[in-house]
């Protein structure tokens, strides 16, 4: 009973924590800054779309949010693609090289993205990938790629190796296996990791930061800085834009929530 009611108001705690942010970035949305610094938790005296008109006609998010998809969708798809090769191989090797592989890609795991910021920086103004969207593509699957293949790998090795020993004796290559038959069976795990690769880098501020300064290709994370002053800043503006940034992860979740539920659980059962 003790152990129960520990748990409901543990859950109950952390949703508190989950919808009371979101409740006051959605109401702040249609308010005034005057409204939300004031009365944060209350509803909007005049319910109106007056910030999202200004965000739409006064700035160049629209921009930005072109901006954002393209290169989270480059990094995403280009990141798959190499993180499921690469996981294919790597759960196929039985031998020592595979668990080498393994383990030195889960090493890009522990090592945190900001200790790499300056030799990037000045690697990559070498390389004139500074101010473009290909530095950034590059940087995004850099990143991403440990935990894409770590997630991929442990899917893979779950596939039957009698299917993999089927196909190699009807004379298929390694390619041959890896379209038809590891591929069509990972869809549930690539939705998953798909949806994980778009919140991480959609959201990601940090590497625009650092490799972007030219207005005309800021992603949608770091636009929304210019609601940010030394001295005020424009919550109500900033909760609408963080609103219109939203909606596509949400549009994707809602799209791929069967796959998203189906990659969770794989493996969970078995018999």
């Amino acid at each position: 009973m003790i152990f129960k009611t520990t748990r409901i108001f543990a859950l109950l705690t952390f949703a508190a924590l989950i919808l009371v942010p979101s409740l006051i970035v959605v109401l702040g949305s249609f308010k005034t800054d005057a409204e939300v610094y004031n009365k944060p938790l209350s509803l909007p005296e005049h319910w109106n779309f007056d910030n999202y008109r200004r965000l739409l006609s006064e700035s160049d998010l629209d921009i930005s949010f072109r901006n954002s998809v393209f290169v989270t969708v480059a990094s995403v798809v280009l990141t798959l693609m190499l993180a499921s090769m690469a996981s294919f191989a790597i759960a196929r090797m039985v031998t020592i090289s595979g668990k080498v592989l393994a383990t030195l890609f889960a090493f890009g795991l522990a090592i945190p993205a900001q200790i790499n910021l300056v030799p990037v920086y000045y690697i990559f103004r070498d390389l004139g990938l500074t101010n473009s969207f290909l530095g950034l593509i590059i940087i995004n699957i850099t990143t991403t790629l440990p935990i894409s293949i770590f997630i991929l790998t442990a899917f893979f090795r779950e596939i039957s190796k009698d299917m993999y020993e089927a196909s190699e004796v009807d004379g298929a290559s390694p390619l041959r296996i890896y379209r038809s038959i590891a591929l069509p069976l990972s869809r549930p795990a690539m939705g998953a990791t798909a949806i994980f690769l778009f919140v991480i880098n959609w959201n990601d501020l940090l590497w625009p930061l650092l490799l972007i300064q030219e207005s005309g290709k800021k992603t949608l994370p770091l636009a929304m800085l210019a609601y940010r002053g030394e001295y005020f800043v424009s919550f109500s503006m900033l909760f609408t834009a963080v609103m219109v940034a939203s909606l596509p992860m949400v549009i994707m979740y809602l799209l791929m929530q069967r796959s998203f539920i189906a990659g969770l659980t794989a493996g969970a059962v078995k018999g």
